[in-house]
């Protein structure tokens, strides 16, 4: 299956989902390969886990979420697109994150207000050249992301703000329909384990 499942074939709730346009960012920064061990922190509705463990078909996916909707979604739409190599935790990070193996990649896409602490779990789990995507949607996230990161001379970071704006068809016209700004960080681990 390619990348970019269409938003409307997620079995989706109340939950928030990443949209496909920024989920295809995310899981191409990640530089996922077919054996990647990666976590996905604050999975939502599991649509990025859902992406990354397609792409990662002889790796594996541990989805950290701590919403029980949110858990059951992850589910069943693991079970919808036919995904076996995909791990649910329920967790509010970093709990949970002990029970990790070592990870080529890590996607944070809600963090609370554990955004260092997690990052701190992360490191220690993180492989030498592994990835760590941060979908940033609030300043304040941007703002720790990048203050976390500038202290940290093992990585080396960049950060691209993404506004995806579709057409909506509004009687004879065509008019665009914004979706919320994203800040999508890729940090790389230069040294470590």
């Amino acid at each position: 299956m390619p990348l970019g499942i269409p938003d409307e074939e997620f079995i989706r709730g109340k939950v928030p989902m990443t949209k496909q346009e920024i989920r295809v960012l995310t899981v191409a920064k990640a530089g996922i390969k077919p054996d990647s061990v990666i976590c996905d922190v604050g999975a939502g509705t599991g649509s990025i886990s859902i992406e990354a463990a397609i792409q990662a078909k002889d790796g594996m996916v541990y989805a950290i979420e701590r919403n029980p909707e949110g858990i059951e979604l992850i589910k069943k739409n693991a079970e919808k697109f036919g995904v076996y190599n995909l791990k649910v935790i329920e967790a509010y990070a970093p709990e949970g994150m002990d029970e990790l193996p070592q990870l080529d990649a890590a996607i944070i896409g809600g963090s609370g207000k554990n955004l260092p602490i997690i990052l701190d779990e992360i490191d220690k789990k993180l492989v030498n050249g592994g990835r760590i995507v941060i979908n940033c949607i609030t300043i304040q996230t941007i703002a720790k992301c990048l203050e976390y990161m500038r202290k940290r001379e093992d990585y080396s970071y960049e950060a691209i703000q993404v506004q995806v704006n579709l057409l909506e068809q509004v009687g004879p016209y065509d008019m665009a329909k914004a979706n919320n700004p994203i800040y999508i960080v890729t940090c790389v681990k230069q040294g470590g384990k």
